[in-house]
């Protein structure tokens, strides 16, 4: 048996010392190929660059061979990459389309394999983006991304990307307006991928904003307002398939010979149609980090308010660096005060884009501005919308903008401005109503003594705690407002220790033949256990409370969203009980407090409270209503019973023509000579009058 494995051991030796000798072999054979292949691309490449513009097939292919299989010989090949990459350094622009998408290709092999460093590849590849070839500078622009982003996979590869990233800068400044388009397109497609999401690229971005090209001033605008959308780089053919609807597609494709390319050209053009309908869906993104990110906010605000002051650029661009202008200011708490009479004299009602204009001033607004300031905008739109000469919903637009001011910047409106807008508290018009309605509730929770009597309303829970701030004044708290309707950790800890207690008696219990065992309970002398989630009744104890609990331990965020519920109660509840039960007020202050974000939507201007028109279904629905109590509706004359037999002639209708068209025809050729005069009679009285 020994014997015999030893055999088997030796014999498999000797396999496998023949199979490494014939796979070297094997080796050296294709090693004198690949260097007579090699030298065959060398003669190729010196006359190559006698003509770099002419095309040469034997290159194209030698070129994909030698990629391909340069990494076995890496010691012969080693200058192989640097001269692909020199001959399209040199000879770009006036290469062959197809030789220099082959040059191109051949480079990104190597570079997959290691053979050449990322730095000089990318950099040129950069550089090409000048050269007038849409093909390739998308098949450049894709694999820049994928490179950049495999590099940076594992982890950041900060050397490689501070490189490219001052590389990039200066690309932003080039003569060729494609080149700096599409290296900013690189770096904005790389932030949004979380790839270079940091300080460095965003402020390197920032200076696309104060280009003169349009294209990359717009690119840069779109970046840090968060509504660029994927450029559309489909054919025409495509775009007409998105225009039809997939239903008539199919109705389309029933028609005629049913052929594989037309069925691949249908399943194409639906699934066109359902990838345009989930990019319609896509919600809108703000980039609130990049605009965080940024060195020197009001140093670029500044600068782009002169560019703003000062350009000739279409209505539709000026609005969006005005928007970029307002964000700044808004998120930064900046100060640039030339920037509200600017905003001033575009707040008309026949403007256009009149309701962005007024989210532009409303954004702008905060808490540091001198409300003598922004009162001259409120005075504007006073003047200009709130007037009982224009429609409700330009007033009611009116008044919701001067909300979001007062929002922002509470003292920037007057008493008697805020008296004045009350008074339409009660307008016919419903818009105009609920916008009036709601600025006073507004400064039922901020300043109430603005307010007339009649309009302060019930006091509440939270009046108690409202102090009114003056101009830079700031209301800080040590506690958690809120938190002393949580329980302390010495309270959790006794919960705790009774809990064991109670336990421990429980199995004592089990184990005892029935004796009673007395279990000390932290209660009152009528045993009643004290509730210590109670809040305390004085506005002392509130906030001892408040920093007992907020100092002793870590609020988890069921307990965080406890609080946030509590103080919405607050701001709907009386100081008796008769507003407990007022839930539907209670919802609508939680839902609007979370509409508000950092930045101000849209939908809060051009919120105007009016009656739907209906839709189909609703209309039907209305009417189906309508007919519930009505009886069935009939034609003709009605049987008294209805199980009562039918005539003959009654029977006759429901049956079919060809039943009883012996009888009508008979009954038509069998008409008597009496009914024959009379219609003779009337035929020529009628033809008489005719005449006459």
């Amino acid at each position: 048996m020994i014997t015999w494995r030893r055999d088997i051991f030796s014999l498999w030796k000797k396999m496998v010392k023949n199979e490494r000798i014939k796979q070297l072999s094997i080796k050296e054979n294709f090693k004198t190929r690949f260097l007579q292949q090699y030298r065959h691309y060398q003669s190729n490449m010196h006359i190559f660059h006698l003509k770099p513009s002419q095309f040469s097939k034997t290159l194209d292919e030698l070129l994909m061979f030698l990629a391909q299989v340069a990494h076995c010989y890496p010691d012969e090949t080693k200058d192989f990459a640097l001269d692909i990459r020199d001959a399209l350094q040199r000879h770009c622009t006036v290469l062959d389309r197809t030789l220099r998408m082959t040059f191109c290709q051949a480079l990104i092999l190597l570079r997959n394999k290691g053979l050449i460093a990322a730095t000089s590849v990318l950099e040129l590849f950069f550089e090409m983006f000048r050269v007038q070839d849409k093909l390739l500078r998308k098949t450049l622009y894709t694999y820049i991304v994928s490179d950049i982003k495999t590099v940076n996979q594992k982890h950041k590869n900060a050397k490689l990307n501070t490189t490219l990233q001052n590389f990039m800068y200066t690309m932003l400044k080039d003569n060729n307006p494609v080149a700096a388009k599409m290296s900013l397109d690189v770096m904005i497609e790389l932030y949004r991928r979380n790839i270079w999401k940091d300080t460095k690229t965003v402020n390197v971005i920032t200076t696309a904003c104060f280009s003169k090209v349009t294209k990359i001033l717009v690119a840069g605008l779109k970046f840090f307002l968060g509504t660029d959308e994927e450029e559309d780089h489909s054919d025409s053919e495509s775009d007409q398939d998105e225009q039809k609807t997939s239903k008539e597609l199919l109705t389309g494709f029933r028609v005629g010979k049913k052929t594989r390319k037309r069925q691949k050209k249908l399943k194409r053009a639906l699934q066109n149609i359902d990838k345009h309908k989930k990019s319609k869906k896509k919600s809108e993104v703000f980039n609130f980090s990049a605009l965080h990110l940024i060195h020197d906010p009001q140093g670029f605000c500044e600068r782009l308010f002169r560019q703003l002051e000062g350009t000739t650029e279409r209505f539709e661009v000026k609005l969006m660096m005005a928007d970029l202008v307002s964000r700044l200011i808004g998120v930064h708490q900046l100060f640039l005060f030339s920037f509200y009479p600017y905003i001033q004299r575009f707040l008309q009602p026949h403007q256009r884009e009149v309701t962005r204009l007024l989210l532009f001033a409303a954004q702008s607004s905060h808490d540091l501005v001198p409300p003598e300031i922004i009162e001259g905008v409120i005075r504007t739109i006073a003047n200009n919308f709130i007037t009982d000469r224009n429609s409700g919903e330009v007033m009611a637009v009116g008044l919701n903008a001067v909300r979001e001011i007062c929002f922002r910047c509470p003292l920037a409106i007057s008493e008697d401005a805020l008296h004045d807008f009350s008074e339409y508290k009660t307008h016919k018009d419903k818009s105009v109503m609920m916008a009036a309605r709601s600025l006073i509730q507004l400064y039922r929770k901020t300043n109430p003594d603005l307010l007339r009597k009649k309009d302060k309303g019930k006091p509440t829970e939270a009046a108690k705690d409202l102090k009114v701030l003056q101009y830079g004044e700031r209301d800080t708290h040590s506690y958690i407002p809120g938190a002393e309707v949580l329980k302390a950790t010495e309270d959790i800890e006794e919960e705790e220790e009774e809990q064991e207690a109670w336990e421990s008696c429980s199995e004592e219990e089990e184990g005892s033949e029935g004796e009673w065992i007395d279990v000390h309970h932290s209660s009152d002398e009528e045993g009643n256990k004290v509730d210590d989630s109670q809040v305390p009744a004085t506005r002392e104890e509130q906030v001892l409370k408040a920093q007992q609990v907020s100092t002793s331990r870590i609020l988890t965020q069921e307990e965080f969203r406890k609080v946030q519920q509590i103080q919405a109660v607050r701001q709907t509840e009386g100081m008796s009980a008769e507003g407990l039960n007022n839930k539907k007020r209670k919802r609508e202050l939680e839902e609007e407090e979370q509409d508000r974000g950092e930045l101000l939507q849209l939908s809060m201007i051009e919120n105007v409270h009016k009656k739907k028109a209906h839709d189909k279904d609703s209309r039907l629905a209305t009417v189906m209503a309508g007919r519930e109590d009505r009886p069935k509706y009939t034609h003709g004359p009605q049987k008294m019973n209805p199980h009562a037999s039918t005539t003959n002639k009654d029977k006759a209708r429901k049956k079919n023509y060809t039943m009883i068209k012996h009888k009508v025809m008979n009954k038509k050729n069998k008409r008597s000579f009496r009914d024959k005069q009379i219609a003779l009679r009337n035929s020529l009285l009628k033809k008489q009058k005719a005449k006459h």
